[in-house]
């Protein structure tokens, strides 16, 4: 038989047509074949492969059931930082280890800019979406808010008491950083933060640019710094904060800065796991000592901080547990706000110990 050309993909109409059979009968071949007489079931094959007919749309077919069986883990940061960040790595095996206990899917959705963003979550075919929002919460929400489907964010940070989150207390884990190194004798502070704007930020930074940011871990990590550091009658004002992009060429420029002051910091407040690593790389090739020369804390608590060297004192999140709670939020509490806060705890290690003398 000749291919058919209808003008548009054929329909599962166009192929009962074509076949001489009932619409039931068609739509039983692809989807209940053993019901189907074989000589009837090759014949409604053929005719498909001939007009161009591919089967039922899954689309179609799940929507019809009102539950597509999967969860979307929505990013403003490219596709490739779930499988780059050790921060990201854990929390994404936390949440297929209860995708996979659930025998629900996961659908990765990120983009390059907002309104590619908008269209990739208005059309991902899921049942709700964990934001993971270190970054560019606001967008996350409303596309979020947009689609109408339960979501969950991961970031304390927003005031807003009317959708669900499961994350930490970033105020609370950046003080008990900062502390520690207080209790070591430290005074002169720097700190080398995550992003304040979604592109092109790195350098010095005021407290007014962090106050207005919508990065909220980064903003509130800096929050609880300070908290500590004021408590203790140092003035917060002489303490460099220092924006990076998560990449070497950032973070050494940052410490390049800060270590070129006259009187360069003891101690190093960093804002992820993965900033402190760069700095280790940076501050082992000036040839200064950690924690001889300078002490650093990083905060996460990714596995490499226990192997790097020296290990890593940090702040550890239960990052694989954040993410099996956000999948039982979306699939138990979904008509409800849910809100739950997971405790952070200091782990030292080799890299603090107190300031010379």
């Amino acid at each position: 038989m000749a291919k058919i050309n209808f003008g548009k993909a054929p329909t599962l109409h166009d192929l009962a047509q074509a076949a001489g059979v009932s619409k039931g009968t068609a739509s039983n071949v692809f989807n209940r074949p053993e019901i189907v007489r074989e000589e009837v079931r090759e014949r409604v094959l053929g005719v498909a492969r001939a007009i161009g007919y591919r089967g039922p749309d899954p689309k179609g077919r799940l929507l019809s059931a009102g539950k597509v069986n999967a969860i979307g883990v929505a990013t403003v940061l490219p596709l490739g930082y779930f499988f780059e960040d050790p921060y990201a790595r854990v929390l994404m095996a936390g949440i297929t280890e209860a995708c996979d206990a659930a025998g629900t899917g996961i659908s990765l959705v990120s983009a390059g800019n907002e309104e590619e963003l908008a269209w990739n979550m208005q059309n991902a075919l899921v049942d709700g979406f964990i934001l993971f929002c270190l970054e560019g919460a606001d967008k996350l929400i409303q596309s979020s808010r947009e689609r109408q489907l339960p979501f969950v964010a991961l970031s304390l940070g927003s005031d807003d008491e009317t959708m669900s989150v499961v994350g930490i207390d970033d105020v609370a884990g950046a003080r008990l950083a900062a502390q520690h190194l207080l209790d070591l004798g430290h005074r002169r502070f720097a700190v080398l933060a995550m992003r304040f704007v979604e592109r092109g930020g790195s350098g010095p930074v005021t407290m007014e640019r962090i106050s207005a940011t919508g990065f909220l871990s980064s903003r509130d990590r800096v929050r609880g710094y300070f908290q500590a550091i004021e408590a203790a009658g140092i003035d917060s004002a002489e303490v460099p904060i220092f924006e990076t992009n998560h990449d070497r060429e950032t973070v050494y420029s940052a410490l390049e800065a800060i270590f070129s002051s006259p009187s360069p910091p003891t101690a190093i407040l960093a804002q992820s796991d993965r900033i402190a690593f760069i700095a280790l790389d940076w501050l082992k090739e000036r040839g200064l000592s950690v924690p001889g020369d300078v002490s650093i804390v990083g905060f996460d608590g990714v596995p490499e901080s226990a192997t790097s060297i020296p290990p890593l004192t940090t702040i550890q999140q239960p990052i694989a547990e954040i993410g099996r709670r956000a999948v039982r939020a979306i699939l138990d509490h979904a008509g409800e706000v849910w809100r739950e806060k997971i405790d952070v705890e200091l782990v030292v290690r080799g890299s603090t110990a107190p300031p010379r003398p």
